[in-house]
């Protein structure tokens, strides 16, 4: 009683009506009781801890990484929290990097090229009301003059803009977006540091906004989407979003209108490149976010049905799973396909008295018009964009398949995208699947191999026979159609057979191919030995060269006149 008294004199908060502390309580859970496995832990996120450690400061694996440990996966990716500012940081590590305004972190790198590994390592934050912090009037791109020296910063909305005010582990804990997030584990005693029920969150498979969630969502949109993310990423695990968390999502949906276009761009793509793309389009209709967050991703959910797009948002799942890389190009490009091919097409019909364009240019203009009508300046003229150019351009040129145009094509940087989006169009029927299985072959072939499949191809492009239609080919001497083989009439309405304008010769005929240059080789062809009686024998083939001054030459002569019959 009497301790009750003194606490209500000091202010203190007593019986059930207290409010519980938005730090939560801290609890050091031993490793028999999380069972966590050490040998998941990637050694270079054990060696930014342990550095960080002998230099006097505190450093924990934090975020995603340990609610994947505590499940028994290996995380994909390492995040570590310490008490170090950036700059300090930055100091203890050869090639460190601080990067971000609105959250300056930095990025330890260790390996080269495509095998690097990047440790993310955050400073502990501040728990602050927005109420507190300075606010501008504009946005991010408005107000770059007021947020240059501003750490505690929020727009209009509440939207925090600049968020670099250091503070101690727990609070840091606070400003978390999920339980199962909020997590801090030390590989080194293997204790896990819980200060929102995370590991209770864990076992009921419930995804839990800590505070008051509409609060949250006001703070930073962008954690609906994430919120979307986690759903879809951990519904296989049998995760849900609790109630609270769930109910206003759609009431804070507006809130996304304000946020930076490049960085709803870069959350669509974490959403579609996770692995867990269709999951995540089945999670936004679930929760009745189809529409309304991002353009580009309206239009994704929207095809998410047709074949081509399914197939591409499969492949990518798959590709994510396996572990390969993934690139934003292809997937875009197989959602913009449909607008691309439809402006194709147009532009190919012809326009009254004009020539329709080529198809390559015809293709180029289709192009500008789908990153005009779809992406804008975000990202359709950077280097994704260039990508997404080279995918669609590189498809009129998987039609020829003679000559050098298939070996110089094969050793195309993006050949592997363009021919992986030639696939998915023979998949759908679109292309033949022949044409898809022969540029597989080709691509896989020696030189030798190669060779022989352009020229068995070019062979097949040729036509059958005179009478197959098509193409007229060169008759030569001695093939079952040629005159002076046949011993027959010569056919003067046949293109291949064109009469010499020559005086001197009327009856003479010349059998070069209608279609094929004048300089192809055509040597001069002895007259057929055999003729029909009353009839002139054949002429025989020569060239038309300009006779030289001094007169034609003798007979048989390249210049000279045919032998008459006798």
């Amino acid at each position: 009683m009497i301790k009750k008294f003194i606490d209500k004199l000091l202010g203190k908060a007593t019986g059930r009506g207290s409010k519980a502390s938005p730090f939560g309580k801290r609890e050091d859970v031993p490793a028999q009781v999380h069972g966590i496995d050490p040998k998941l832990v990637d050694q270079r996120a054990l060696d930014v801890v342990h550095t960080l450690k002998q230099a006097g400061f505190q450093a924990y694996i934090v975020g995603g990484a340990v609610r994947d440990l505590l499940l028994g996966l290996r995380p994909k990716d390492f995040d570590v929290a310490t008490n170090a500012t950036p700059e300090q940081v930055k100091g203890l590590f050869r090639r460190a990097f601080i990067i971000g305004r609105r959250f300056r972190i930095v990025h330890v790198i260790y390996g080269r090229g495509r095998e690097h590994e990047v440790i993310e390592v955050s400073t502990f934050r501040a728990y602050l009301d927005s109420a507190d912090a300075e606010q501008v009037s504009g946005n991010e791109r408005t107000s770059k003059g007021e947020l240059a020296g501003m750490k505690h910063a929020v727009d209009a909305s509440g939207r925090v803009l600049r968020d670099n005010v250091w503070g101690p582990i727990e609070q840091d804990a606070a400003r978390r977006d999920f339980s199962i997030n909020a997590m801090y584990y030390d590989p080194e005693t293997q204790i896990v540091v819980d200060f929102h029920h995370g590991i209770r969150d864990a076992q009921k498979k419930t995804l839990r906004m800590i505070g008051d969630a509409a609060t949250r969502y006001r703070e930073d949109p962008v954690r609906i989407i994430r919120a979307v993310r986690f759903a879809a990423k951990l519904n296989a695990l049998g995760f849900k979003l609790d109630a609270k968390t769930r109910e206003p999502l759609v009431a804070s949906r507006d809130l996304l209108r304000d946020v930076p276009q490049s960085r709803l761009f870069d959350e669509m793509l974490k959403l579609l490149q996770t692995g867990h793309a269709l999951a995540s389009i089945e999670s936004l209709k679930t929760y009745g976010l189809a529409q309304g967050i991002y353009p580009l991703l309206d239009l994704v959910v929207e095809r998410a049905g047709d074949d081509f797009v399914k197939l591409a948002l499969q492949d990518t799942d798959r590709r994510v799973g396996e572990g390969k890389p993934v690139a934003p190009s292809f997937l875009l490009a197989c959602v913009l396909w449909a607008d691309v091919r439809k402006v194709w097409e147009r532009r190919l019909q012809p326009r009254g008295n004009q020539r329709p364009p080529t198809p390559f240019a015809a293709l180029q203009d289709a192009v500008d018009e789908a990153f005009d009508a779809r992406i804008g300046d975000v990202s359709g003229r950077g280097k994704l964009g260039t990508d997404m150019r080279e995918i669609w351009m590189m498809q009129p040129r998987f039609d020829k398949r003679v000559g050098t145009s298939p070996f110089s094509l094969v050793e195309q940087p993006r050949f592997r995208a363009g021919f992986d989006f030639l696939r998915l169009r023979a998949q759908t029927g679109e292309v033949d699947e022949e044409l898809a299985h022969w540029w597989e072959t080709f691509s896989m072939a020696d030189d030798d191999h190669r060779r022989d499949m352009v020229d068995a191809q070019r062979k097949a492009n040729q036509p059958k026979g005179a009478g197959g239609g098509g193409k007229a080919r060169r008759v030569r001497k001695g093939d079952a159609d040629h005159p002076a083989t046949a011993g027959g009439p010569q056919p003067a309405d046949d293109p291949r057979f064109r009469p010499v304008d020559d005086e001197n010769a009327p009856n003479r005929v010349s059998y070069r191919s209608a279609f094929a240059p004048d300089s192809d080789t055509a040597e001069d062809e002895e007259p057929a030995d055999g003729t029909s009686e009353g009839s002139a024998a054949p002429a025989k083939k020569r060239r038309r060269r300009r006779r030289k001054p001094s007169g034609g030459g003798g007979a048989g002569g390249e210049g000279g006149s045919a032998p008459a019959a006798e």
